[in-house]
């Protein structure tokens, strides 16, 4: 059965749960469109969470990717960037014919490619899309570019029900290119923040550290950049370790050894394993990664590091 013309009129799959998923819920919620959801962890101990947030919002909840693809017109896939292409290829057989399927997974250009491939070739509309900054300040209006064959079809469509995209080629990979080569240098300077200033705080020199990067670059707020970058690592850190690794495969598909990208990996990996060892407090805690000043971050990583050596 055909899509409804009428965009406000689809019902809308969302692939994944997590934050940037039920934001999506939400905002889609609000316009009064129809909104089913899956993800793995509703079968796994995580799922309670998931499921009131679901009940809440109204958003109806599939049992299986084949089950999701079946009822939607448009898919979105929101999760982790090594789950790309297999939950492409999960939905791929179920779809229906001429529904759009929207990735908006941190993956390489190849992976995408890979994920287009599986859904083109069972009858769907493979888009790629490129989140080009975080997701929460700007909700649905995060700023989204799309590439692909289909791409131009589902413009307009996205703009009814509430996103901000725009189309950055008819060739897919060129959207995800662009995100990962900015993700190099954003999420390289997550790392770096970290490292420096844990590493400054150490030594006692964190204020001398802090003025002179203000003096050399007056624009940025580093103690508030600092405390921003900080929270969202521990968060966060082993969704953007992996992302970071999908960065380091597109600097490989381009020819070049991804020294940056890689070390960016390693320390974004070990701050999520300091936050699964409950350096921070614990996760889902009202106070979780959510210090005002990153001084206080920094101290617990050094404690972290202090009670990790005496082990």
């Amino acid at each position: 059965m055909a899509a409804p013309a009428n965009p406000m009129l689809w019902r809308i799959g969302l692939v994944g749960y997590g934050e940037v998923g039920r934001i999506l819920a939400e905002d889609l919620r609000d316009q009064g469109l129809r909104v089913l959801a899956y993800d793995l962890k509703l079968d796994g101990p995580q799922a309670a969470p998931l499921r009131e947030h679901a009940a809440k919002q109204g958003v109806a909840l599939a049992g299986s990717h084949a089950e999701l693809a079946a009822e939607a017109d448009l898919i979105v896939s929101a999760v982790t960037a090594s789950q790309a292409v297999p939950v492409a290829a999960a939905c791929a057989p179920a779809m229906r014919q001429g529904s759009f399927f929207l990735d908006f997974n941190s993956a390489s250009p190849g992976a995408k490619i890979r994920a287009a491939g599986l859904i083109d070739g069972a009858g769907g509309h493979y888009v790629e899309g490129a989140v080009m900054t975080s997701v929460p300040p700007y909700r649905i209006r995060v700023p989204l570019l799309l590439g692909g064959p289909s791409a131009v079809a589902l413009a307009p469509a996205l703009g009814e029900l509430g996103f901000s995209a725009r189309v950055a080629s008819d060739r897919l990979g060129v959207a995800s290119a662009t995100k990962m080569c900015r993700s190099v240098m954003i999420k390289g300077l997550e790392a770096m923040v970290i490292e420096s200033f844990t590493a400054a705080r150490a030594y006692g020199v964190e204020d001398a550290v802090v003025a002179s990067l203000q003096e050399t670059f007056p624009g940025i707020d580093w103690e508030k950049q600092a405390s921003y970058f900080f929270q969202r690592v521990i968060e966060h850190g082993r969704r953007r370790a992996e992302e970071v690794r999908e960065v380091a495969q597109t600097v490989r598909e381009a020819g070049l050894t991804p020294w940056s990208a890689t070390g960016t990996a390693e320390r974004q990996a070990w701050v999520a394993d300091l936050a699964d060892a409950g350096v921070f407090g614990a996760r889902g805690s009202k106070g979780f990664a959510r210090s005002a000043d990153w001084r206080t971050e920094a101290d617990r990583i050094l404690a972290g590091v202090e009670s990790n050596n005496k082990a």
